[in-house]
């Protein structure tokens, strides 16, 4: 008997602004700079959507041993779609237990 296996694998592409990026890490509430919040995205995340204008998205999920909440929008350019990330912070304790809940 002939089986068949089929994976697709796309990269996850994000876009952030630098100095935000810089400035969120040096911010001890936040801890964090973009380059590390993209984590969220390799483990299992809780996802919901926080506006409709624009339409952004909320990501709670685990970056090393500590949960964050990551505020992102869903662009599109030449390549395809991207990850822009907008803002992070320690998730509250409404977030974890969302997240304990759902994911």
């Amino acid at each position: 008997m002939l089986k068949l296996w089929y994976n697709s694998y796309t990269k996850m592409r994000f876009h952030f602004d630098e100095r935000k990026s810089k400035r969120l890490k040096a911010n001890p509430k936040r801890g964090i700079g973009f380059d590390e919040a993209q984590e969220i995205f390799s483990r299992p995340c809780y996802l919901d959507q926080r506006s409709d204008m624009p339409e952004q998205y909320r990501a709670i999920g685990w970056v090393g041993q500590r949960l964050y909440a990551l505020i992102f929008e869903v662009r599109e350019d030449m390549e395809g779609e991207y990850y822009h990330l907008v803002t992070l912070w320690k998730a509250t304790e409404q977030e974890r237990q969302l997240y304990e809940e759902h994911s």
